[in-house]
């Protein structure tokens, strides 16, 4: 059974093939395939590689990425109100 309702997987549907969005994951996966390549990082080491300025705000993948945990990655959110993406 899925976790999300139908109506909240056909929202991150439509989310997702959204060109700027289409844009913003391929960069990101850009950004992991050159850090195998440089063997920063391994397929399965719990790694993940994270822009220093956040796509959304202007950062790309040139000098701008990092290796950091997931945890580190993707809990930046954790005990803040609202969102707000870092580096603006």
């Amino acid at each position: 059974m899925p976790k999300s309702s139908k109506q909240k997987l056909a929202y991150q549907a439509e989310y997702n093939s959204r060109p700027e969005v289409i844009d913003k994951i391929g960069k990101s996966v850009q950004a992991r395939r050159d850090a195998v390549k440089a063997g920063k990082v391994h397929p399965g080491d719990g790694k993940d590689v994270g822009h220093k300025r956040a796509l959304d705000n202007g950062g790309g993948n040139e000098n701008n990425t990092q290796v950091e945990s997931v945890k580190a990655n993707r809990g930046w959110r954790k005990g803040q109100s609202g969102y707000k993406v870092p580096n603006k």
